[in-house]
């Protein structure tokens, strides 16, 4: 590839897989619209898709890292009160909501993508996935809690294991190219009583151990087919770090407006995702 698709396909994956308008719905729309020369069955192209997945990880890492050395702390230390036990609760939470996206992805993923990977059937679920976004904020204003909020503490308490398992539930919706992780477990945390700033935080957590998965289920096929000798070595690194930076940029501005933006927080990124399916089925037609 080019260096100037590297960088869009980087910057591509490290901003919109944290921002709730589709990674992969853009990732199949934007070289379709842009007519780019993007081989996706290149040997270059696997090894490029994993430094982009380990990319993204390490800026949920590095952004949360309090959160998971707590997390390292509470599982090392055994059963004790306190903020150990917090950390082993939200330990738990998290493994309970990756379960259903590991179920689907070993069944599912290869005969959803094959099936909806066409661009013009990414442009419309990415407006499906506006009105998902529309639709999980009137269930936000519907949600039974107070009006100040019954989560307010960074281990979300609160939280049951029952929600995480059906926020897990609605990440899975993400395996259709036009659907958005981030926006499917954000709307999924909404109706459970989350607050917008908690349901970034917990789906933003929760994104670490899904790409991690998505990254070494393309290792294997990675030391298979001995593609880490198609790309330079320079060229990978870059992307890697572009997408990292962006992941990192991503995490901070969203966690950043949703902190301070509670009422219809998702509407303007639902807007985007219908304005820009409708612009892409158009431009498709043409």
């Amino acid at each position: 590839m080019s260096l100037f698709n590297v960088l869009l396909i980087a910057l591509l994956q490290g901003l919109t897989e944290l921002f709730p308008v589709s990674s992969l719905g853009h990732a199949v729309l934007v070289p379709a619209l842009l007519h780019l020369n993007i081989n996706q069955h290149a040997r270059d192209f696997l090894p490029f898709l994993v430094v982009l997945h380990v990319g993204t990880l390490l800026a949920l890492l590095a952004y949360f890292w309090r959160v998971w050395l707590g997390i390292a702390w509470g599982v090392l230390r055994g059963p004790r009160a306190g903020d150990a036990e917090n950390f082993r609760r939200l330990a738990g939470m998290l493994v309970l909501g990756t379960l259903p996206a590991i179920v689907v992805g070993f069944v599912l993923e290869k005969p959803l993508r094959a099936l909806f990977a066409e661009p013009w059937v990414a442009a419309l679920f990415l407006i499906v996935n506006g009105g998902m976004l529309l639709l999980g904020e009137r269930l936000r204003r519907r949600a039974a809690q107070s009006a100040s909020g019954a989560l307010q503490d960074e281990h979300l308490d609160g939280l049951r294991w029952r929600d995480a398992l059906l926020i897990g539930c609605w990440q899975c919706l993400a395996f259709i190219p036009g659907l958005s992780r981030s926006g499917a477990t954000m709307v999924g945390s909404l109706r459970r009583g989350l607050n917008h700033a908690q349901a970034a935080r917990f789906s933003f957590l929760l994104g670490a151990p899904v790409i991690t998965g998505a990254a070494v289920l393309e290792i294997p096929k990675l030391l298979r087919t001995h593609a880490a000798h198609a790309a330079p070595l320079g060229l990978m690194l870059l992307a890697g770090i572009v997408a990292g930076l962006a992941a990192l940029f991503s995490t901070w501005f969203l966690m950043r407006y949703f902190r301070r933006h509670e009422q219809a927080a998702l509407n303007p990124f639902a807007w985007y995702c219908i304005g820009f399916g409708t612009l892409a089925l158009l431009l498709l037609r043409l």
